[in-house]
Formats: structure tokens, C-alpha cells, sequence
């Protein structure tokens, strides 16, 4: 296991600027509880954005010109945990300095990594013993860590330490109204990383954004912007959140129900075909004979195809 430390934000915040309630509430509760010592705890799922929670949480603290320092759990080594040199003073003794350590997917800490950990924390006594980290302690999970403390997986003592405060992040899908803002904000961030113009995303693939259910969360709509940004194009990265939803579609029916193979892939490949020449007609403004010659089909078999999908007009003439 090795630390990372920070000195800037790793990526933009989703936090500033959010319209959400629910974003409001977390913005509020960080900025009220920042300037304490008191242990939080990130829960949410994966893509939530619980590092960025993490660091706002330095950010506005009185510890923001220390180190911002991260701590992958699942990846902690017994012997060494809690020893890398990040941590530690030159006389060996574990650092005094006031910083942040975000211990990422707490969950993940094996049993030895556990018992060193709370061994290393204050155990609320007014002067705090002399082996006791001096930083402040934040820590994210996606799991339930009462089920895991009641499981024996989790350690009763060190949960009720490192739960001073608990913050749930709401995943993306219950505030969507954050979607736009936080499109414009990856699109620009990317444009100015890759050196190239910033694209604007249509009305169209906003509705699909708008109404699919992000399973990856802020994480995955980064991603899609991302791929916007670096192909120039909107085609395949809407196209890839609409597979991912078909997929989706199919898992969740109902389990007792029959299936032909065949009808689900005929269905899948009618969904695709059509999303495709949507997607087509729109880029060339509606153009049947160009988006026939970019289909690669020929202008007669396109106008089939539209009105197997009942499309049958245009929107602009050819």
C-alpha cells in the first residue's frame, strides 16, 4: 500500500454550483462541520463522488495548506500499515502534522489493518495518547458497515470512532437536475485538457441523459463528456450508454418469463439500427441522401428503413 498525497483537488467538484437539494444539504453539512476535528464518514456508491467529498472537506478546513493524503484500503499490507514515511515524524513516531487522512473503502481494511488503525486514533480522552494520529480522519465506503460490524467483519470500536459524523451521497440518478451543470463543467474541463474546441451536447442526448439511470454515477457521465470532447462526436458515446441500457432493460424483466434468443437479438439490432439512423439524420440536418451515403446503403433502401421505424417524412427536405 502506498499513500498518495495531494496538494490540489484531483478532479473538478460536483458540489459547487449543484442545484439539487439533496447537494445542497452535503455542500451545507461540510462547510459546518470542515473546520473540526471530528471523524467523518463517506458513504455511497461507487461514482459518487465520496473523494471529492474528502477533499472538500480539507479544502475548507484550517488544515488546506497540509497534506491531503490517501489511503487505499484494499490494498493495505499488515506489516506496513500505517508506517510509510507520509505518516510518520523523523523519530518514527506517527505524524503530528494537521492534515487529512482519507482512508478510502474502510470496509476493504483486513483485521491486523483494523486493530493498527484504531489503535492510532484518539479514543476521546482530552489529551489524546501519544501514538494517536494528529490528522483528520475521513473515510468512505459503498457498503453498510453496520451489517459488516454485525457480521464480525468490521471492528464494533473502530466503527463508533471513525463514524463522528456520517454524509450519504445521493447517486446521480436521484438528482438529475445536476446532470446539465455538471456536463457543461466536464465538457469544459476536457476541452481545455485535450487542446480542442468545446463541443455543445443537443437537446437529444441531453433527454437520454436526462432519463437513464446512471449506474456509474458522476464517474460514468465524466466518462461520456470525456469521449465527447475526444472524438468530436456524440454518436458513440450515446451509443455505448444505450447498450449499457438494453442490457439493463433485459437483466431486470421479470425472471419467469421465456425468452427466444433470437427475438431478443432481432430486437436489440432493430433498437440499434434505428438509434443509428437517428443519430445520422440529425448530424446531417435531416439530409436523407447524405445520411443514406454515410449509412452506406443506398438512398432507396434508407427510406424503407424509415418507415419500418415510422419515420416517413423529414424534418428537412432532401
Amino acid at each position: 500500500m502506498a499513500p498518495t498525497q495531494m496538494t490540489k483537488s484531483p478532479e473538478i467538484r460536483p458540489y459547487v454550483g449543484a442545484i439539487s437539494a439533496s447537494m445542497h444539504t452535503i455542500e451545507n453539512a461540510i462547510a459546518e462541520i470542515a473546520p473540526t476535528s471530528i471523524p467523518v464518514l463517506l458513504i455511497g456508491e461507487s461514482g459518487t463522488g465520496k473523494e471529492l467529498a474528502a477533499w472538500r472537506l480539507h479544502e475548507l478546513s484550517g488544515r488546506a495548506t497540509e497534506p491531503f493524503t490517501k489511503i487505499k484500503c484494499a490494498t493495505a499490507v499488515p506489516a506496513r500499515f500505517l508506517t510509510q514515511p507520509e505518516l510518520r515524524r523523523g523519530n518514527g513516531e506517527l505524524t503530528t502534522a494537521p492534515g487529512t487522512i482519507f482512508f478510502d473503502e474502510i470496509a476493504d481494511l483486513d483485521t491486523a489493518c483494523q486493530r493498527t488503525l484504531l489503535n492510532s486514533l484518539p479514543d476521546g480522552e482530552t489529551v489524546p495518547h501519544e501514538a494517536a494520529l494528529k490528522s483528520r480522519i475521513v473515510c468512505s465506503t459503498t457498503r453498510h458497515l453496520e451489517e459488516e460490524t454485525r457480521a464480525g467483519r468490521f471492528r464494533t470500536e473502530l466503527f463508533y470512532r471513525v463514524n463522528g459524523v456520517c454524509l450519504r451521497l445521493p447517486p446521480l440518478r436521484d438528482r438529475k437536475e445536476d446532470i446539465p451543470l455538471l456536463a457543461e463543467m466536464f465538457l469544459t474541463k476536457f476541452a481545455e485538457e485535450m487542446g480542442k474546441p468545446r463541443p455543445a451536447v443537443s437537446a437529444r442526448t441531453m433527454r437520454l441523459w436526462m432519463e437513464y439511470s446512471w449506474p456509474g454515477n458522476i464517474r460514468e457521465l465524466e466518462n461520456a463528456t470525456k469521449k465527447i470532447v475526444a472524438l468530436g462526436d456524440e454518436q458513440f458515446a450515446i451509443q455505448e450508454l444505450r447498450a449499457v441500457e438494453l442490457k439493463e432493460r433485459i437483466a431486470h424483466t421479470d425472471e419467469k418469463r421465456t425468452y427466444s434468443l433470437k427475438a431478443v437479438a432481432r430486437a436489440a439490432s432493430r433498437q440499434a439500427e434505428r438509434e443509428l439512423i437517428l443519430d445520422v439524420l440529425g448530424r446531417t440536418r435531416w439530409n436523407r441522401k447524405r445520411a443514406a451515403g454515410e449509412l452506406q446503403i443506398s438512398y432507396k433502401s434508407l427510406l424503407h428503413k424509415l418507415k419500418q421505424i415510422g419515420i416517413e417524412g423529414s424534418e428537412k427536405n432532401s
